[in-house]
């Protein structure tokens, strides 16, 4: 019976987020994601009471996929430095396809991006401790110099979190390649020359 109601559910998630994609969350009522997933309104009423509840639904899937890929970075076996860059660029990636995939989602990602805020902030501290984690790795094998790892986590975070929308928006480059190594640059190598380090 619970494989069923957890179809269900997943069913009614996909439909809203491809609706919600479509038509915009504002244009898309509960009676349209009913009909879409061929349920009844009485059965969507059952797992969600209202179009923000699915909607808080389809940004939790969402950023559920998005933990799943930063967990298998995490878990690669590679240098702590590539281990970084790979987190950081997968994890600009991941977002980018997410806002792509979910079309007008994108617009209201833009205008109620507290919202989708609020979402995020389970998500954000499991990015700090795999961050840490990194970082800590760096440490113990004597390539990273860091004073307070949790302090450095949460720093190289919300560097991270502020170049999501010129990243999705193509603002810091279209070449994948460049800007990897652009970010690359900064974050190992700073702004000073080598003579003033």
């Amino acid at each position: 019976m619970k494989g069923t109601i957890s179809k269900t559910r997943e069913l009614l998630v996909d439909v809203a987020r491809q609706l919600f994609a479509r038509m915009g969350v504002h244009n898309t009522t509960m009676n349209d994601i009913a009909n879409a997933s061929k349920r009844g309104r009485r059965t969507l009423y059952t797992y969600f009471k209202s179009k923000d509840e699915i909607y808080q639904a389809v940004v939790e899937e969402e950023l559920k996929k998005l933990k799943n890929t930063m967990i298998q970075v995490t878990n690669e076996d590679l240098t702590p430095e590539d281990k970084l860059i790979t987190f950081i660029y997968t994890r600009l990636e991941a977002i980018k396809e997410v806002v792509q995939r979910n079309g007008s989602l994108r617009a209201d990602f833009f205008r109620d991006i507290w919202r989708v805020q609020r979402e995020r902030r389970k998500f954000d501290e499991l990015e700090i401790k795999m961050l840490c984690q990194i970082l800590q790795d760096g440490i113990d094998k004597g390539v990273f110099a860091v004073p307070n790892v949790r302090v450095t986590a949460a720093i190289l975070h919300h560097a991270f979190k502020g170049l999501e929308v010129p990243y999705i928006r193509d603002v810091i480059g279209t070449d994948k390649d460049t800007r990897k190594e652009n970010i690359k640059n900064i974050l190992f190598n700073g702004l000073k020359t080598n003579k003033n380090q």
